[in-house]
């Protein structure tokens, strides 16, 4: 199985500790990217500036609550680009919010998970949500 990127977009540093760790514990091979705020996420994904080399990810872990572009602003950008629009986005928050999470669905986000609040589970989540998207469903080029 080749190499698989995924780009985590938070801006918590303990979930990001805690995804580093759980991706750490899968015998798949992973990369894991990190960028803190949705500007970032969108300059990656974009390859611009300082992530002007950057392979494009094969998968994003987006959270809503963001400096500066917010979850939902930067799914948009995504989904709505005719390139970038077949890499799967997990939205991966704490909100439990109804109005949110249709949001999500509405913008063609194609999973919303709510976040533990137990370090133990959101690992598990992790792990799970990497056995399922890159051990069992295929991904699309990009």
């Amino acid at each position: 199985m080749p190499l698989t990127n995924i780009l985590l977009v938070e801006d918590n540093e303990g979930d990001i500790l805690l995804a580093r760790e759980a991706i750490d514990d899968l015998s798949m091979e992973v990369e894991l990217n990190v960028v803190k705020d949705g500007e970032k996420a969108i300059e990656y994904i974009y390859k611009k500036g300082d992530y002007a080399d950057v392979d494009t990810p094969d998968l994003i872990l987006l959270d809503i609550n963001l400096p500066k572009l917010n979850g939902f602003e930067v799914l948009k950008t995504l989904k709505y680009n005719s390139t970038f629009c077949v890499i799967p986005v997990i939205m991966l928050t704490t909100s439990s919010s109804e109005i949110d999470i249709r949001n999500a669905y509405k913008n063609y986000a194609n999973c919303y998970i709510i976040k533990p609040n137990n370090a133990d589970e959101l690992v598990n989540t992790v792990q799970a949500i990497e056995n399922f998207w890159i051990g069992i469903s295929q991904l699309p080029n990009v």
